[in-house]
């Protein structure tokens, strides 16, 4: 079937995926692919704001790429579901690694630590976490700062949070800083909010990574990189052709997809040359962002670790919608609901380029292991003489690390200095001399020896 928009064909797409993956738990995790490609406005006569911008928007300019419609469904500054809502938790609409167990956040600022020390113990470190949630992560890792500042010492420790959404940086700012928080005064200023932690750390809050000072940084990125915008491909008899989004002629305020009828510029230029898929995902966005991680990890040193459910370019169509703990449509009443695909961490190797060493990406079950949550757990369980919690514990600790639920779904990925595994350096940052170069340092996690 074809659909005829001006003097351009569009072919209806009818199923969009080629190889769907399992339908995993209900949980932000495991949102399994979406196999609707069709949507409809929940309320019949009159459609979401969202759903009329969009539709106004294809009317006038024609179908849009899909990563369009994400970026307009997720971040549009009016009507945008990061933007409007707060989403996190059991009563949102999907809930995250840190909200069940502080565990996990500890154990990350454990690798934090590890890094830094790692480097040769500068003198400042900057934790700055890429989209993050209801700072609880950030809670959890400042906490675990606090406990070994003896290992710190006298280094300068600040927050520096990347956030676009207004109602979320004020959650962030609630449980980070209490009443210890204000907004700028313009309206142009990069840090557009200021604060200081229970715990005496400067916090900042950004909109874009590049306004972030440089310095001696370790990022993080928590389920920050499943939520940018990817664009989709399709291959062709007549070559890749990028997937839209358009309006359907046969139902009032309903999407669907469709194929571009010719080349686009995204087709052309980010499909890499031997693609062996049918159908293919990238994220530019995400790509340009590891690209600046890598310039600032070269340039200022420091490291990048991000944890997300993705796969090493084996996967298809993973682009999925997730509203109350439930798979959603993708396309149904926009702005509703969450929407996420799958990292593929080939492709942020790849645009890392060489100039970083990458790690990964290896599962959270594993990292965790690495890192020593079973030891973590047996100290936290003969400390709770409670039935109940207890029984938390044991829950959380499987949910992390059970195959079956996030311990197989999530993978871990890091960006570190190429210096970083040349050899290992003196606590003051000089290098030591040996007649033969020593082995690399293990890093913590990605290394079975590390925390065991």
């Amino acid at each position: 079937m074809r659909v005829f928009l001006g003097v351009k064909t569009y072919q209806l797409v009818s199923r969009v995926f080629i190889h769907p993956i399992s339908p995993p738990a209900a949980v932000r995790c495991g949102r399994a692919a979406s196999r609707c490609v069709h949507g409809s406005s929940e309320n019949g006569k009159h459609p979401p704001s969202m759903l009329r911008h969009l539709t106004s928007k294809i009317k006038a300019t024609g179908p849009i790429p899909v990563a369009e419609y994400m970026r307009e469904v997720l971040t549009n500054p009016v009507t945008g579901y990061y933007v409007k809502k707060d989403v996190l938790g059991p009563d949102g609409d999907f809930i995250t690694s840190p909200e069940i167990s502080q565990i996990f956040g500890e154990l990350v600022g454990v690798w934090i630590v590890s890094e830094w020390m790692g480097a040769g113990r500068p003198g400042t470190l900057q934790l700055v976490e890429l989209g993050p949630g209801k700072g609880s992560l950030a809670g959890d890792i400042l906490r675990v700062f606090s406990q070994l500042r003896s290992v710190l010492g006298e280094t300068s420790v600040s927050l520096h949070l990347v956030e676009v959404s207004p109602a979320l940086s004020l959650v962030q700012a609630q449980n980070l800083t209490g009443t210890c928080s204000r907004e700028a005064h313009r309206e142009d200023d990069p840090v557009y909010r200021r604060g200081t932690t229970g715990m005496g750390t400067p916090a900042s809050w950004y909109r874009r990574l590049e306004d972030v000072p440089a310095g001696f940084s370790i990022f993080v990125a928590h389920e920050f990189f499943d939520a940018l915008p990817i664009h989709k491909f399709q291959k062709t008899e007549q070559g890749w052709r990028e997937v839209m989004v358009d309006t359907d002629p046969d139902k009032p305020d309903a999407l669907r997809f469709v194929l571009a009828p010719s080349p686009t510029l995204a087709s052309c230029t980010l499909v890499q040359a031997g693609e062996r898929r049918e159908h293919v995902e990238v994220c530019a966005e995400g790509g340009v962002i590891i690209q600046q991680l890598a310039q600032r990890i070269v340039g200022d040193g420091g490291a990048a670790l991000i944890a997300d459910y993705g796969h090493d370019g084996t996967k298809t169509d993973t682009f999925r919608g997730f509203k109350e703990h439930q798979l959603h449509d993708v396309l149904s009443s926009p702005g509703s609901a969450d929407l996420t695909a799958d990292v593929d961490f080939s492709y942020l190797r790849w645009m890392a380029g060489g100039g970083v060493a990458c790690l990964g990406p290896i599962s959270q079950r594993t990292f965790l292991k690495n890192m020593g949550i079973d030891t973590r757990m047996q100290v936290l369980l003969r400390s709770c003489s409670d039935a109940s919690s207890r029984k938390q514990l044991i829950s959380s600790y499987h949910r992390l690390t059970d195959p079956a639920d996030m311990g197989q779904r999530f993978h871990f990925f890091s960006l570190l200095h190429p210096g970083r595994l040349a050899r290992p350096q003196h606590p003051e940052g000089l290098k030591l001399e040996r007649k033969r170069s020593p082995a690399p340092l293990p890093v913590a996690g990605f290394s079975e020896l590390s925390f065991s």
